[in-house]
């Protein structure tokens, strides 16, 4: 399939040999979340294979500049970087000396899985505290336990639709502080998520969700309103 002259195949997760052979491509650019197959697919399609796996803001400038590097473009690669690093600086500098809330976001809800590395350097960024162990699984209880002040869901291909009042039932959270307050926050998956300059978006939204008293919050982010957090009876 194509759109706008760019042929459009199947992601790292479901690659096919056949098909990346019939685009002819110079070399497929891959990241994670790919399984082995895939990675196996491509490699037998006799094409060059760059695999990006990155954990932290500085993992992912240097795929930035590898993929800069690859397509000839490394002083916009490196301007690009520059904008990002200028961009969380600014932001982090705003958020210094301010109260730190207690801030458990979460990409993946069953299991409860908390968000990458580089959503913690965010939310630091944006003057919260990160709770848990990013990239790892965590227990309802042990969430509750830690008693966040604002929770953020922002689930794997999930776009902005995690029900938030369902999840907190579901997980016994009346208690949490976040709950009883409404601070609880789907952002747009796509803003946390992926790995690159979108992060800025979810940089803005992480802001506006942890002091809101100082930054707006963006569009396509949805709050659940204290009215509507669930109480006990």
């Amino acid at each position: 399939m194509t759109k706008q002259g760019v042929v459009i195949l199947n992601d790292s997760w479901t690659a096919d040999a056949a098909a990346i052979v019939s685009a002819r491509p110079d070399m497929v650019i891959a990241a994670v979340p790919y399984q082995g197959k895939a990675i196996s697919e491509i490699l037998r399609a006799g094409v060059r294979l760059l695999a990006l796996s990155p954990c932290t803001l500085e993992d992912i400038y240097g795929d930035i500049a590898s993929i800069a590097g690859v397509v000839g473009v490394s002083q916009q690669g490196s301007e690009l970087i520059a904008s990002m690093q200028s961009r969380i600086e600014a932001v982090r500098s705003y958020t210094l000396g301010l109260p730190r809330p207690r801030v458990f976001c979460e990409e993946w809800g069953k299991p409860l899985i908390a968000s990458q590395p580089w959503v913690a350097e965010l939310v630091e960024a944006a003057g919260g505290q990160f709770l848990g162990q990013s990239g790892r699984q965590i227990e309802c209880g042990e969430v509750a336990r830690l008693n966040p002040d604002v929770v953020i869901a922002a689930w794997c291909g999930a776009g902005n639709r995690v029900p938030l009042e369902k999840i907190t039932v579901q997980r016994h959270w009346e208690n949490v502080g976040a709950v009883r307050t409404g601070s609880v926050f789907c952002i747009p998956d796509e803003y946390l998520n992926t790995p690159s300059p979108s992060l800025l978006r979810g940089l803005e939204a992480l802001a506006g969700c942890i002091h809101p008293e100082l930054f707006p919050l963006p569009s396509g982010v949805r709050r659940m309103s204290a009215q509507s957090s669930p109480t006990l009876v």
